[in-house]
């Protein structure tokens, strides 16, 4: 499909014929699909023993040799986690480009502008394009990794690994973790498709980009 080219090559020229016929379902298809085989060839690969250990690792706390095996009981094998996880993550790129879409909506009600929760949908999955290329990355990575290897090292355009590496007791780990680089571009792919879409400036742009970002992980730093 041209658009999943143009996109990277000449976004322009997707956003303004998304201004007009605004479609959705390719690029949300594509964001699920790579997640789930990303999850999924992880959890085929992994070692169950290793894993488990390593999610109590990740807790940060010590266990006593109780609470350890209350745990241990009741995890779900790692294949089971890797089907639930699956599952979640397909089901978390959809309410994610739906809440992207209302904010859009929202949005250009706020500013005087006319856009349907469709345009909504659009602009989030089209913008969101350069995330799979870190997708891509973690797929490679979990088909040629060591069994005993954890899902965070293999999202290498995320601050940890890519930047730091910091210990799972760490107050920054999950933040650290949770940002993504390519989120630059897609920032910059959001700014561009309202600008276009609504002739605004590219102040205008640039703050209703950002505001999502800037709420999700400012909640997240406060709670670090």
């Amino acid at each position: 499909m041209p658009k999943l080219l143009d996109i990277f090559l000449q976004p322009s020229s997707v956003f303004t014929a998304e201004r007009e016929r605004p479609t959705f379902l390719v690029p949300i298809a594509l964001l699920a699909l790579l997640t789930l085989v990303a999850t999924l060839a992880y959890f085929m690969r992994v070692d169950p023993g290793w894993y488990a250990d390593h999610m109590i690792d990740a807790m940060g706390r010590e266990l006593s040799a109780t609470e350890e095996a209350q745990m241990r009981s009741a995890m779900p094998e790692a294949r089971t986690m890797g089907v639930i996880g699956a599952v979640t993550g397909v089901i978390g790129v959809a309410v994610m480009m739906a809440l992207t879409a209302l904010y859009v909506w929202i949005a250009a009600k706020v500013t005087g502008r006319v856009l349907t929760f469709k345009h909504g949908l659009s602009l989030s999955s089209w913008s969101s394009m350069p995330l799979l290329l870190g997708l891509l990355v973690a797929i490679v990575g979990a088909l040629t990794m060591s069994p005993q290897t954890s899902f965070e090292s293999l999202m290498l355009t995320n601050v940890d690994p890519l930047l730091v590496d910091l210990p799972n007791d760490h107050r920054w780990n999950r933040v650290a973790q949770s940002f993504n680089l390519l989120s630059f571009w897609s920032l910059f792919l959001f700014a561009l498709g309202w600008k276009l879409w609504t002739r605004s400036s590219w102040l205008q742009a640039a703050v209703v980009a950002l505001i999502p970002t800037v709420v999700v992980f400012g909640i997240m730093a406060a709670v670090a």
